[in-house]
């Protein structure tokens, strides 16, 4: 077999590489970016587009954008053998088929597109082309979870050909879509794939990480005699494709990477019913300091107020960090009501803005930085950080990543920072990670 194709992943949140390590992620795509991933040792690296926030259209464009800059960047850099990757949601949530279209649109033709959901960590695996969620034990089809009713996402098969035909509104239908079942995966299927052609709809079973390591073998032999593949999946295929092996630190021992042997800070944004209840956990911690940012009126502050409650929330933090504890900046949680949805989505605008500014004006010797929530997260690397790239060093627990700023960063060089998505750990989670980071390291 040639050598491995670089694989490119179009990640449509902050949180796709929670199963890999020691990679880059991209902030930005313009053509020079692009080519600092290509050219990194690492065999994958993520775009975050964070498209899953957008609309369709807007979604359309900014893949369309990624693409084309892509293009020009592959063809610098004179690379040829690639693999695209869609990295959506494991609960079937995302811009499904708009992505791939223009994907295909862009840097196309293709052979085939595989639809492959398995997420091993987050419990979710494909038996016989049905798509699983395991909840309090029980394997239940997506369909009948929370998610399949998503306001924007929603959906109503987990038999993923009719999954398929839904959301292409029967342009594919469901008899047209290939199916890889268990038997086919593990007894191979090289075979099948050299068959494969004009952008073929396939979908992929998967029950444990040893199917698609198997899968992706496959793959890879298929590629390397020419075939061209995209992909729409969740993390877990990445994990067989890039075949990386454990991650240079173990989970337990992140604490090397803390600056200064200083305490850090702690960012949460995320209002979902879980971080509420780790954050209330955290705040009982020993060396915590919970610092509450009251944001109910926020629309209809002044700039002076505003500006006046970031003085005061930095003062805080900084008395804290002098004190040599860690800070934990959080937004006043009670339930607030909108006038509209415009209303509602300028307030969370709001909010994020001010964190940023919380994050920007963090003492500059802190030792990490915990970042709780999604959206949180991706404005934390590219808005309060400002970074174009971050080495993903890797998990510092299942689902949890932990990214470090580069070297030449004006104001956090080197700066461990948690990406810590709201729906992710138990109760004691986010506690456990603190604790993870704060231990004392044995000279």
């Amino acid at each position: 077999m040639s050598a491995k194709p670089k694989i490119i992943v179009l990640d449509d949140d902050p949180t796709g590489s929670q199963t890999v390590h020691s990679c880059l992620l991209l902030m930005r795509w313009d053509i020079e970016t692009l080519r600092e991933g290509l050219r990194d040792e690492s065999p994958i690296f993520f775009i975050l587009t964070n498209t899953r926030a957008l609309a369709p259209e807007q979604a359309a464009a900014v893949t369309r954008e990624v693409c084309k800059n892509l293009k020009q960047a592959l063809a610098a850099e004179n690379i040829q053998d690639f693999l695209i990757v869609s990295r959506s949601d494991s609960t079937l949530r995302g811009h499904y088929p708009v992505e791939t279209d223009v994907i295909a649109e862009e840097l196309g033709p293709f052979d085939a597109h595989f639809l492959v959901p398995a997420f091993f960590e987050g419990g979710r695996f494909t038996r016989d082309s049905v798509h699983y969620l395991i909840i309090n034990g029980v394997p239940t089809p997506v369909h009948e979870t929370e998610f399949a009713r998503d306001s924007v996402f929603g959906y109503h098969h987990s038999y993923l050909p009719d999954y398929v035909e839904e959301k292409t509104k029967s342009r594919i239908l469901a008899s047209q879509v290939e199916q890889f079942l268990l038997s086919d995966v593990r007894g191979g299927c090289l075979e099948r794939l050299m068959q494969l052609s004009g952008n073929t709809c396939c979908v992929v079973d998967g029950e444990t990480q040893a199917d698609l390591n198997k899968f992706a073998a496959d793959i890879l032999d298929a590629t390397s005699q020419g075939k061209r593949f995209l992909f729409r999946s969740a993390a877990s295929i990445l994990t067989s494709l890039a075949a990386l092996g454990p991650q240079p630190i173990a989970a337990e021992d992140m604490a090397k990477y803390v600056r200064f042997g200083k305490p850090g800070a702690v960012i949460v944004g995320s209002h979902v019913k879980k971080t509420t209840e780790q954050l209330e956990r955290l705040l009982q911690e020993q060396g915590i300091v919970g610092i509450e940012v009251d944001v109910a009126h926020l629309l209809e502050e002044s700039e002076k107020q505003r500006s006046q409650l970031l003085a005061a929330t930095l003062e805080k933090v900084h008395k804290a960090h002098a004190d040599g504890q860690t800070p934990v900046v959080y937004t006043s949680r009670e339930e607030l009501v909108f006038d509209s949805v415009e209303v509602r989505l300028q307030f969370g605008i709001a909010v994020s803005e001010l964190l940023m500014d919380i994050v920007r004006g963090l003492p500059t010797d802190i030792g990490f930085l915990i970042s709780k929530g999604g959206i949180t997260s991706n404005d934390v690397l590219s808005k309060g950080l400002a970074l174009r790239t971050a080495r993903l060093l890797g998990q510092i627990l299942p689902g949890c990543s932990v990214v470090r700023t580069p070297a030449a960063h004006p104001q956090f060089p080197n700066l461990p920072v948690v990406l810590f998505p709201g729906n992710v750990g138990d109760a004691n989670s986010l506690v456990e990670v603190y604790q993870r980071l704060s231990k004392k390291i044995a000279a």
